[in-house]
């Protein structure tokens, strides 16, 4: 059988991906605003999974994958916000795919050299969400974001000079900024579902430590946890940091320290084996996060129960 990784289409310049809409050639070769309601965007010869070379970044006005908690909603209905990064790959196998955009900024990395943008764009957590982790607009974040898109619309159509680069760059700066903000918002709106993947996850690192997973796995990753909530390592860790202050490293550090805790007040287990029981490679790297955590060291610790 073929690895589906394999059979991944990739989309290394902006004109590959215009070829697959049924696009003309676009107008700069590192950026491109494709506006859905002017331009027949065609989506049949586009793979449902695919990688890109460049930043895309699409605004869709009509979402699936709204997201229920009980008997509520706690998503808006007027569209949302969707990134991907270089490498990764998009599409999926349901209809979200899909569904047009109405706008669509494809960037490439090299549009931004020379930037500030060039050297903080990697720090938007956002563009390795995952598709059911859209971000879901207000109305009036809804106008604030067409705004920009039209905006960024009508500099890329007119007389290109010395600031046009300089211009867009700025406007893509501020719609990240926004959509960070926005972000922010929906962490919060979604704070009763929020709680319960918070819930869900001490459950799961308890039953990592309980069953002595971490024996024969290591340390709990990150990667881990997100795939046990289903949500993207970035989302989630992005998620705890606005619910709790932490992020996702942290709340396993946490646990980390409390089960060891629990170790060295109750077992004659000698440091290296709590280390290794708790998934370490070497006791000494158990030992300086210990110390970081608590401001003791193991032996010190235990010794405070005698």
């Amino acid at each position: 059988m073929k690895k589906e990784t394999n059979s991944l289409q990739r989309f290394e310049s902006l004109s590959d991906a215009h070829r697959a809409f049924g696009l003309p050639t676009p107008q700069h070769p590192l950026i491109s605003l494709i506006n859905g309601a002017h331009t027949p965007v065609g989506l049949n010869n586009l793979p449902q999974q695919h990688v890109l070379g460049f930043y895309k970044i699409s605004y869709k006005p009509k979402l699936n994958g709204k997201l229920k908690y009980g008997q509520s909603y706690y998503d808006f209905d007027e569209g949302g916000l969707f990134f991907a990064s270089p490498g990764q790959i998009i599409g999926s196998h349901n209809n979200e795919a899909a569904v047009c955009s109405e706008y669509t900024l494809l960037m490439h990395p090299d549009f931004l050299i020379g930037s500030s943008l060039m050297k903080t764009i990697k720090e938007y957590g956002f563009f390795s969400y995952s598709v059911n982790e859209t971000l879901h607009l207000s109305d009036h974040e809804k106008a604030t974001v067409l705004s920009i898109f039209k905006f960024m619309e009508e500099e890329l159509n007119g007389r290109t000079d010395d600031f046009s680069q300089n211009v867009i760059i700025s406007q893509i700066g501020l719609l990240l900024n926004y959509a960070d903000r926005f972000y922010k918002r929906q962490f919060i709106t979604r704070k009763a579902a929020n709680n319960d993947l918070l819930q869900r996850l001490h459950e799961v690192l308890e039953n990592y430590f309980n069953n002595e997973l971490s024996l024969s796995q290591g340390i709990p990753s990150v990667h881990f946890l997100a795939e046990q909530l289903h949500l993207s390592p970035n989302y989630l860790s992005d998620m705890l940091r606005s619910l709790t202050g932490q992020n996702a490293q942290q709340h396993i550090h946490d646990k980390l320290i409390e089960k060891a805790k629990e170790k060295l007040s109750t077992t004659s287990l000698s440091v290296s084996e709590v280390a290794y029981a708790l998934g370490f490679e070497h006791s000494q790297s158990f030992s300086k996060l210990f110390k970081t955590k608590t401001d003791l060291s193991p032996l010190e610790y235990r010794r405070s129960f005698n």
